[in-house]
């Protein structure tokens, strides 16, 4: 049995979705609820070309180790906010029961198939484990994950770079309100490196992955283009956003559980976009936040920065 409590139901997510294409959006939880799409996501991660996914996890690889003795033996809850399918969590995990943590893991998605993976990989590797389907972009989501009382000490994960699938400004006041003093915070982003970072992007392998919502719903690649862009966030220096959309090059009709969504010829579906970082303007909104820096590690590339932070 795979414990998984769900805040957020499939009804929700469809009337949701359906809602959010009538708005002509498509919020970055889509890109991993079509079946399609976990199989897109999975096969991004497998492959090496997603570079953050690979940047994150070997620094995870690397720096286990050394985080895990940032904590005392003793329990310890490991709360993974868009979780995924976990593996680099897994990692983490391990060395923390090396170091004598009792750990018990808590992964947080939107995505019920990627919560069942995280479950099953902690529950196979003799972790006890309670997924929670949630939307951290609901408020009333974000407060049902808030620590109890008699909560043990907590380890908050929000990594590969999925600070930045929000607003990083806003995502980073909310995630200080899920620790106390004595929890920490492990967050990682990239570091924008210009046309590198959008062709990063603007590859094959990760189209594919973008297009899999839209190929769920009956949108093919000859109905328009997915377009990349990028862009400077004016309210911070150094703070970067990599948005895309697709534009229907005809009258577009996709459906989903019957229902017709309709494009027309030259209208623009907005998706899901990406924060990028100067490494200061990354560490300035974590200060921002109320969060103090007490650890930070970098990819090998020195592409993808990581930190450890508690409470100010």
């Amino acid at each position: 049995m795979i414990p998984i409590h769900a805040l957020l139901t499939e009804n929700a997510l469809a009337e949701e979705f359906v809602s959010a294409f009538h708005a002509r959006r498509l919020p970055e939880k889509f890109f991993y609820w079509f079946p399609l799409s976990v199989r897109a996501w999975l096969a991004l991660c497998s492959d090496g070309a997603y570079r953050n996914f690979v940047r994150s996890r070997s620094l995870i690889a690397r720096s286990a180790a050394e985080l895990a003795r940032l904590f005392p033996p003793g329990p310890l809850e490991v709360l993974s906010l868009g979780a995924g399918q976990g593996d680099k969590d897994l990692i983490l995990l391990e060395a923390l029961r090396e170091h004598g943590v009792r750990v018990s893991y808590v992964p947080v998605d939107t995505s019920q198939a990627l919560l069942e993976m995280a479950c099953g990989g902690a529950l196979r590797a003799r972790f006890p484990a309670q997924g929670i389907k949630a939307d951290v972009t609901r408020a009333e989501h974000l407060a049902a994950l808030a620590p109890e009382p008699e909560t043990p000490r907590r380890l908050v994960l929000l990594i590969g770079n999925t600070l930045g699938a929000f607003d990083p400004l806003a995502a980073a006041r909310q995630l200080a309100r899920l620790l106390r003093p004595g929890d920490g915070l492990l967050v990682d982003g990239e570091i924008y490196a210009g046309d590198a970072t959008v062709a990063g992007y603007d590859n094959p392998l990760n189209r594919r992955f973008a297009w899999a919502p839209l190929h769920a719903v009956g949108i093919r690649d000859a109905d328009g283009d997915l377009v990349f862009e990028a862009k400077d966030d004016p309210r911070l220096p150094g703070l970067h956003l990599i948005p895309k959309h697709f534009r229907a090059r005809q009258d577009v009709e996709a459906q989903t559980g019957g229902e017709v969504l309709r494009l027309a010829r030259g209208e623009r579906l907005d998706m899901s976009h990406s924060y990028k970082y100067a490494a200061d303007t990354f560490l300035r909104i974590l200060s921002d936040a109320g969060l103090a820096v007490r650890w930070q590690g970098r990819s090998d590339d020195e592409r993808f920065l990581m930190v450890f932070a508690t409470l100010a």
